[in-house]
């Protein structure tokens, strides 16, 4: 009984998603980044306080400009989409008045939630599927989440290997700029030291 309390407890802070909530101001935009691994799936839910003559446009791109998901005057709803590679995932918000000149736009309160991954995978569904026990189901709902953290884990000492050795390579080509840079001023120093002592001498200030 202790076990599955402890699962239960440990599933519930491991499935915490990415909410937030903000004001936005008439004829605004506010844009939202997330950095995912491929073969991702992403969910995602919105609501709009409803305002007359002004509406919540929203759309999704990749650092590509693809456009993943899209809809314009929104109240409430659902996006979903998954990602094949590695990138860099963009939700954008913009509000927009009508032309009339005694309207001049009012805040909209805008949530969002945002899963990605095995939070927005629908265990439910799985467990129906393959006709699995709730424990089992909370499982392999704990099962999944413990891949996603090795991967995520991983994917941090990739990172960090590739800023070592960027760090690693700058490190090299400032010694190797250090070192021409006092060549070139040894070098300078010694023909200035030369060109005045042949111009003394011929000035026959020094012989």
């Amino acid at each position: 009984m202790n076990f599955i309390v402890h699962l239960t407890i440990s599933l519930s802070i491991l499935s915490i998603g990415n909410c937030i909530r903000w004001n936005m101001q008439p004829n605004s935009r506010k844009c939202l980044r997330e950095e995912l691994r491929e073969n991702v799936l992403v969910k995602g839910e919105y609501e709009v306080t409803q305002v007359d003559n002004q509406q919540v446009d929203y759309v999704v791109k990749d650092s590509k400009n693809h456009i993943l998901s899209q809809k314009e005057d929104i109240s409430s709803g659902k996006f979903t989409f998954s990602v094949e590679n590695y990138d860099i995932f963009e939700i954008c918000f913009s509000s927009k008045t009508s032309n009339n000149e005694y309207h001049q736009g009012a805040i909209q309160e805008v949530f969002v939630d945002i899963k990605t991954g095995v939070e927005a995978k629908s265990y439910e569904g799985i467990a129906e599927a393959f006709k699995l026990k709730p424990l089992e189901m909370d499982l392999k709902r704990l099962e999944d989440f413990s891949e996603a953290i090795v991967l995520g884990f991983k994917d941090m000492k990739k990172r960090a290997d590739e800023m070592r050795n960027t760090n690693e390579s700058t490190n090299k080509r400032v010694l190797y700029f250090s070192l021409f840079s006092m060549i070139c001023v040894i070098v300078l120093a010694t023909w200035q030291v030369f060109y005045l002592r042949r111009y003394f001498k011929a000035k026959k200030l020094i012989e």
